[in-house]
């Protein structure tokens, strides 16, 4: 996460020398005279509220953070109350380098310190990462502020009867596992065509069930605890209940303490709730299908639509589900948990709305101005 955080604050220093107006030929319409020039430039919104999450609070918070200042913004940030240390020593660290003001920090509940925050009118922007839920409502309370929304997925691990499939079963370990299953472009759902389903679920059960589980402090360590105890809760309601509905457990499926075990599911179908809703939590449901057209099907039978992976050998098959699938990326022959700052970021649907990633931070963390020359 740290690597990552200071190749965030290196590509927002970049991008704060590449905020660009341009020449606007105002007299191509033929209604003006060629005396006037006239230009754009991009000025700074003002105050950005930045509202963060508790997995990744470092890098996460500077995906608001970097390119509001490259803009020229300041920032009032309010961290997550499951993880706010990190991020308040971020913004102290910040703080030592930038004049009075330019970092600020709040803490408290989003019910009270967030809300303040979504609805003063010292704040421009307000960028938010967390639940579609919780992002409604500030959609709801936010007037005329301009909103990036990043509010989760429910990804799908696509993979077709000619993938590779040693190469989908390191790809699916690793989406649906990492951080304990709590990222918001982990695979929530892994799509398997009937084919070659059974040779999958082999290797895919046996690679899981080399994962260690323990202290997150101990580098040995594979999965560590969920945030809290109500969250392993109601991850282990979800598995029950998909258990109940007619899924059929493969691996795992117990909870201690704070700790879940990771858990296969397979013949879960959509209308469980494990799969209708974006589950936090180190969960593999599989999803049998027959063929392309329902793979496609499947993938889109939700109400995210953040990111995608597909394993294919077939170029046609590619194209079609990157052209098909309803997310804002897709990913060939790679999970969905890839991602790099210098790449737009941000889902469809109710995944939420605008873009993260530096390059296009920056640019909505602008306003633009026209000025215009009477040159006669």
């Amino acid at each position: 996460e740290l690597q990552r955080s200071v190749e965030s604050l290196q590509f927002a220093a970049e991008e704060a020398k590449r905020i660009y107006g341009e020449s606007v030929t105002i007299d191509a319409t033929g209604s003006t005279e060629s005396r006037f020039l006239a230009f754009t430039k991009k000025v700074p919104l003002g105050v950005v509220g930045a509202i963060t999450p508790f997995n990744y609070p470092v890098n996460l918070a500077l995906h608001k953070i970097a390119p509001a200042i490259a803009a020229k913004n300041t920032v009032v940030m309010k961290p997550s109350m499951e993880a706010p240390l990190s991020a308040l020593r971020l913004a102290e660290i910040i703080n030592n380098h930038f004049p009075d003001g330019v970092i600020n920090s709040v803490t408290g509940y989003g019910s009270e310190v967030g809300d303040a925050m979504v609805v003063s009118t010292g704040i421009d922007k307000i960028s938010f990462t967390g639940s579609v839920a919780t992002g409604l409502f500030i959609s709801s309370r936010a007037g005329m502020k301009k909103l990036t929304m990043e509010l989760g997925g429910n990804d799908p691990l696509v993979i077709l009867d000619d993938a590779d499939i040693e190469k989908a079963v390191n790809a699916a370990v690793s989406g649906a596992f990492l951080f304990s299953g709590q990222v918001c472009i982990g695979v929530k759902r892994i799509i398997l065509d009937n084919k070659i389903a059974d040779e999958f679920i082999d290797m895919f059960v046996k690679e899981t069930s080399k994962l260690r589980m323990g202290n997150p402090m101990d580098e040995s360590t594979d999965i560590g605890p969920v945030i809290n105890e109500s969250s392993a809760l109601n991850i282990e309601t979800s598995v029950n209940r998909a258990i109940e509905d007619g899924a059929e457990l493969l691996l795992g499926g117990n909870r201690k303490d704070c700790f879940f075990e990771p858990t296969i599911l397979d013949n879960v179908t959509m209308d469980m709730d494990i799969v209708a809703n974006e589950t936090f939590g180190p969960i593999a449901p599989i999803i049998r299908v027959d063929g392309l057209d329902e793979a496609i099907k499947e993938a889109n039978n939700t109400q995210y639509g953040l990111q995608a992976g597909v394993f294919t050998e077939s170029i046609r098959s590619a194209l079609r589900c990157a052209n098909e699938i309803e997310a804002g990326s897709v990913l060939i022959n790679k999970e969905s948990t890839f991602r790099t700052d210098a790449m737009p970021f941000g889902g469809f649907k109710s995944s939420g709305m605008g873009k993260e990633g530096i390059k296009y931070a920056v640019e909505d963390m602008c306003k633009t101005k026209l000025i215009a020359f009477n040159c006669r």
